[in-house]
């Protein structure tokens, strides 16, 4: 080969070059913040806990308004008894948007976040939003 070490030469200054934004940045990006969700309704009247758990609620809300879609449409049945035994009322404008009524810094913020489309407001009428 005539010029084969300034081939393998221009071929690892190349590589070096196109690779360098990924080694460069090893170890240095940071996690990506969590939003934070809060709701004033919450905080006023006390209330600790949500129909369920906060990480079932996280990972399975929407399989839970399904359910509850499902029981209160299609079965009649109305009333929820959640994990530790507690009833609730299936009906998401009394008992979920009591407390998460501010849809823009509650449901909007987390499906932003997760990358989501929900269908809820589909057929719900978003809640009216209320100044902080």
């Amino acid at each position: 080969m005539y010029n084969g070490g300034k081939i393998i030469l221009g071929l690892l200054v190349f590589l070096a070059f196109v690779t360098f934004p990924f080694w460069y940045n090893i170890g240095t990006a940071d996690k990506i913040p969590k939003p934070v969700i809060e709701s004033t309704y919450i905080k006023e009247h006390n209330i600790k806990k949500c129909v369920e758990s906060k990480d079932y609620m996280r990972a399975s809300h929407m399989e839970l308004l399904d359910n509850w879609r499902n029981d209160a449409i299609r079965r009649g049945e109305r009333v929820y008894v959640n994990s530790e035994g507690r009833r609730y009322l299936i009906d998401l404008q009394n008992t979920c948007l009591k407390c998460h009524s501010n849809k823009k810094e509650f449901c909007d913020r987390c499906h932003n976040y997760m990358a989501v489309k929900p269908y809820c407001w589909d057929c719900h009428l978003a809640p009216k939003e209320t100044k902080s």
